[in-house]
């Protein structure tokens, strides 16, 4: 049978309209089940607890849960690798870091390429580091440790939150601007280092504020500087390394990143939602608490700051020649 030439265009216009609604349709019931967000660092560490709010605040917003999953190893390779590997529906999703950015270049071969393969879909949160010691460490000051230091070569343990976190990355900064040898011991995240750093058998860590700043107000960790360019509110007495080690600074970020080939409709309704838990002041009050602020983005955003920042930081890990081990 043969259509008439209106009827068929019709019908072809109809067909291809199809799959953007099936697209749209997709959107507006995502999700309709779990939702499980990777996080590369074991539990108790800056990713796993920025992972945990989300997951939170997003399973109230959207009635679905989302599962938070820990896959720690290779400084969050492993759980990269496992997401770029999913189906690209929106039920997988990475709690991305700063460590995917410095991965690139940290090592020399990757199973995936992180600005290809994983998709942007929100920016979380910005953070920054904190520079601590036990208190048997007789160092108060960012100019006394590295005195200590040097008057102590390969004798004080550093611990590191596993290869390519912001504790290792920052850590090794430290000991090439500061001309310090430290022993650097690795760990599968901050959680499983911070008992080691609590019972001194390591005695200085760059972690995260959000994991280490109940330890340091209740006085079980010393506080010597902050990572960040400038001094912030939730540590106000505490100076910059950078005060003591001109050039020196370290700061990062979280977000949440998809399988490439993730329908755009799901991309945008999850960052619509992400952006709304961001503007919630009791989600900020908690965030800032934590010594975290806000970072909202569009994925386009998202998406051209992670390939700035893997360029900046990608110059600095060679300059400073840090591999991981």
């Amino acid at each position: 049978m043969k259509l008439p030439r209106r009827q068929f265009l019709h019908l072809a216009a109809g067909a291809a309209a199809l799959p953007a609604l099936s697209g749209v349709a997709r959107a507006q019931s995502y999700p309709a089940r779990p939702v499980h967000l990777l996080s590369g660092f074991a539990a108790g560490g800056v990713v796993d607890i920025i992972a945990r709010l989300i997951g939170q605040a997003l399973s109230e917003r959207t009635g679905q849960a989302f599962v938070i999953e820990d896959r720690p190893g290779g400084g969050s390779n492993l759980a990269t690798e496992v997401t770029v590997r999913a189906l690209p529906d929106g039920y997988t999703l990475l709690l991305s870091s700063s460590s995917n950015a410095w991965n690139a270049t940290l090592y020399d071969k990757l199973n995936f390429n992180f600005i290809r393969d994983i998709a942007p879909v929100a920016t979380i949160t910005r953070t920054f580091n904190v520079m601590e010691v036990h208190p048997s460490v007789p160092a108060k000051t960012v100019p006394e440790f590295i005195a200590y230091a040097k008057a102590n070569p390969g004798k004080i343990n550093m611990a590191s939150a596993g290869q390519g976190s912001s504790p290792h990355l920052y850590g090794e900064l430290f000991k090439v601007m500061a001309g310090v040898d430290l022993v650097t011991v690795q760990y599968r995240g901050s959680g499983p280092a911070l008992p080691e750093l609590l019972g001194s058998q390591c005695q200085v860590m760059f972690d995260s504020v959000v994991s280490s700043i109940e330890h340091i107000r209740a006085g079980k960790l010393r506080a010597l500087a902050v990572t960040s360019a400038t001094r912030v509110n939730v540590l106000p007495e505490l100076p910059t390394v950078g005060e003591f080690v001109p050039g020196y600074e370290g700061s990062g970020w979280q977000g949440i990143g998809a399988p490439k080939g993730t329908p755009p409709q799901v991309i945008e309704k999850l960052n619509r939602e992400v952006n709304a838990v961001l503007g919630d002041p009791g989600f900020k009050a908690r965030l800032a608490d934590l010594g975290g602020e806000p970072f909202a983005s569009s994925p386009d955003e998202f998406g051209k700051f992670v390939v700035e920042y893997t360029e900046k930081w990608g110059k600095v890990i060679r300059a400073a020649n840090i591999k991981a081990e």
